[in-house]
């Protein structure tokens, strides 16, 4: 999401539930080369959270805040300065953004929507592919390596949560 790359993480995996075979509750701190820090808590076992996926990124320029709940807005808090509301189709969410809205700002879009925007992103690319270029500017879509990315960094909790939560370092 932010870009960074991983360093390493500590992660402690738990299962509250009696008899259950996959952890229901994830908290995990990471490193990021370059020296940010991170974290991660996921969980089943939190009621009266539903889904209540938030993304927070914080850094020298200010803060960013999104939640899948209210998915067309995202809160941009800029160091010194009042909270801004961005919202999906809105002036400020910019070109990019822009590209991959279906529908009129003012109408919900998300979670489904965001399968959609993958699927067409490697259609774009897949025709420019068959046509002989490189994909079109700015396409965007999760890769092998992502994926490959992705499994590293499940291995890479599971084996630290087994070492009392060390800091490993991601195999990918």
């Amino acid at each position: 999401m932010s870009g960074l790359d991983l360093a390493e993480l500590s992660a402690d995996l738990t299962a509250f539930g009696a008899g259950r075979a996959l952890d229901d509750n994830v908290q995990i701190s990471l490193r990021y080369a370059g020296g940010a820090r991170g974290s991660l808590w996921a969980s089943q076992v939190a009621p009266g959270n539903e889904n209540n996926l938030m993304l927070r990124v914080y850094g020298t320029k200010g803060g960013l805040k999104w939640r899948q709940e209210n998915p067309n807005e995202l809160f941009w808090s800029p160091l010194g300065e009042s909270t801004r509301i961005i919202t999906r189709g809105g002036a400020e969410a910019g070109a990019a953004a822009g590209r991959v809205t279906r529908v009129p700002p003012g109408h919900p879009e998300g979670y489904l929507e965001g399968f959609g925007t993958i699927y067409a992103e490697i259609a774009a690319a897949i025709v420019a592919a068959r046509d002989g270029g490189g994909p079109p500017e700015g396409v965007m879509f999760p890769t092998i390596d992502d994926g490959v990315k992705g499994l590293a960094f499940i291995e890479a909790a599971v084996r630290s949560s087994r070492a009392n939560g060390q800091w490993v370092k991601p195999s990918a």
